[in-house]
């Protein structure tokens, strides 16, 4: 492993909010880049040595010396793109593609992302703003800077948003993309022009009730977010990188919610 992405995912996995699916003790880390030094019997396609990221295989962590991929989430990784922001890519990069090629847009039309200052809603704002979409972006105070460097038009979160959202889209907004779900979207579903244009990678089930629906995953998306990093269109905007012996600080920062970008934990 030469670095490993930090999400909330981890501090929700300890604090046992996954139940079943993810029952402790279990190692952390979803997501990794690293040379491979192994590879499955089954597995074609990588050879020891390559450079990859991917998603960590089930029952593994990827915040460890050494992390099991699994062969079907993972891709070869560019010689341009640098190990940290490639570990970033398996969970929010491949959310965020997703995210935004579930419902096609024309470029002009605009997309509101609920949720915008996390490592999923910056990714989704570039590649808004690749498709030349008019973005806006939800978030809190601390996010502003960061959102609107993504081009993305700010709004702040909280009390009384979406008539803030009503004063820059006045006719509605063609796209909702949801990273929070609950009565906050709900209170953003009013200004969706159709119902059917709601897609909550947070809360399926209230996307799913206000007529819209939740994040449908795509085998393809990792290796296309890649080579849109690769090719400079997308920054993973990674800013805080921390030693495997401070994974606990890591995990901390990430729950926090006040980091300004992404953050990942290289050995």
């Amino acid at each position: 492993m030469k670095a490993a992405g930090v999400n909330p995912a981890d501090w929700k996995t300890r604090e046992g909010r996954f139940g079943k699916h993810h029952a402790l003790p279990k190692e952390m880390g979803f997501e990794a880049s690293g040379i491979v030094t192994a590879v499955g019997d089954d597995v074609s396609g990588f050879s020891i040595g390559d450079a990859v990221l991917g998603a960590v295989a089930e029952e593994f962590g990827g915040i460890a010396e050494h992390a099991v991929l699994a062969a079907a989430r993972t891709v070869q990784k560019p010689e341009i793109v640098s190990f940290a922001d490639a570990a970033v890519l398996p969970v929010a990069g491949a959310t965020a593609y997703d995210l935004t090629h579930q419902i096609e847009l024309e470029p002009g039309q605009t997309m509101l992302i609920i949720g915008s200052g996390g490592g999923v809603g910056l990714i989704a704002a570039q590649i808004g703003r690749v498709h030349k979409f008019t973005v806006i972006g939800v978030g809190s105070a601390s996010k502003q800077h960061l959102i609107t460097s993504t081009g993305a038009a700010f709004v702040l979160s909280g009390e009384g948003a979406a008539d803030r959202v009503r004063a820059i889209a006045s006719d509605g907004v063609d796209l909702i993309l949801d990273l929070v779900g609950g009565e906050v979207l709900r209170e953003f579903a009013t200004l969706v022009k159709n119902p059917k244009n709601i897609v909550s990678a947070a809360d399926a089930a209230t996307a799913t009730d206000l007529g819209g629906a939740g994040l449908v995953r795509t085998a393809e998306s990792l290796a296309k977010i890649t080579g849109v990093v690769e090719y400079g269109l997308v920054d993973p905007h990674v800013v805080q990188q921390f030693a495997l012996v401070d994974a606990r600080t890591a995990v901390a920062v990430v729950e926090s919610g006040h980091a300004t970008g992404k953050v990942v934990v290289t050995p």
